[in-house]
């Protein structure tokens, strides 16, 4: 994956890690489309970085058409599309169906509705790359938010699914899992979020340095907080002293 005259899409591209991803991208050549619900704020960074800016819901059907079908006609392909939306709901089984039923359509349904609209793309191409913002949730969970740890789980499970079924086609999937960034949605998660994430955020800027970095090697996951390799097979490996470390840290929320 080269970013020089490349054409790129990217989705939560109004704030933190998904502006920071335009702005570096932009700055090794890449063409950049850039999606966002708040139009003002994906306008301005699309102006900054002189970039095309599609405002909408890039979560609905019509939302992710519209964006590969602006992004096709400005730039006659797609060489990267960045999966960077995402909202974070807190809760647990109490956490009212709106919550989880929007975790759904954001963290998982909008990548399903991406590769469904660039696949064809890309499989007439034989090539094409497709990241996916996940979070270090799916990979290990977040306390006292179901909705955004079990979503986020299934967003790594179709990222998976999509880099062993397509991989011998030309596409590379990875799945970007960072822990804590100051962005606004670490800002609102609140005592959980400050326990956890706090103390080793990353700054935005940083992580889309490491993408950048991150894209021509195609390693399945890319970890801005190296450290969640170990989590994650402390996790898979020794599952019961994991959950107790977990527990810990869930009795010091109270």
């Amino acid at each position: 994956m080269r970013l020089d005259g490349s054409a790129v899409v990217i989705t939560g591209a109004g704030n933190g890690i998904g502006a920071a991803m335009a702005r570096k991208f932009a700055e090794l050549g890449a063409n950049v489309v850039l999606a966002d619900v708040d139009t003002e704020a994906v306008r301005r960074v699309a102006a900054e970085v002189g970039g095309l800016a599609v405002p909408g819901d890039a979560a609905s059907e019509d939302g992710v058409r519209a964006l590969v079908g602006a992004a096709l006609g400005e730039h006659g392909r797609i060489d990267l599309f960045c999966a960077n939306a995402g909202i974070s709901r807190g809760g647990g089984p109490e956490a009212d169906e709106a919550a989880w039923a929007d975790s759904w359509e954001v963290n998982v349904m909008a990548h399903v509705r991406a590769a469904r609209a660039v696949l064809p793309h890309w499989l007439e191409r034989g090539q094409g790359h497709f990241l996916a913002t996940v979070s270090a949730a799916g990979l290990l969970t977040m306390l006292d938010a179901a909705p955004y740890s079990v979503t986020k789980h299934a967003a790594l499970g179709f990222a998976e699914w999509m880099a062993i079924t397509y991989a011998d086609k030309g596409i590379t999937v990875q799945a970007l899992c960072p822990q804590g960034v100051r962005t606004n949605m670490l800002g609102s998660s609140g005592d959980a979020g400050k326990t956890l994430l706090d103390d080793g955020a990353l700054e935005p800027e940083q992580v889309a340095d490491l993408v950048a970095d991150s894209l021509d090697g195609g390693e399945f996951l890319v970890l801005p907080h190296p450290e969640v390799a170990d989590y994650y097979a402390l996790r898979a490996g020794q599952p019961q002293r994991w959950q107790a470390g977990m527990r810990k840290l869930q009795r010091k929320l109270g």
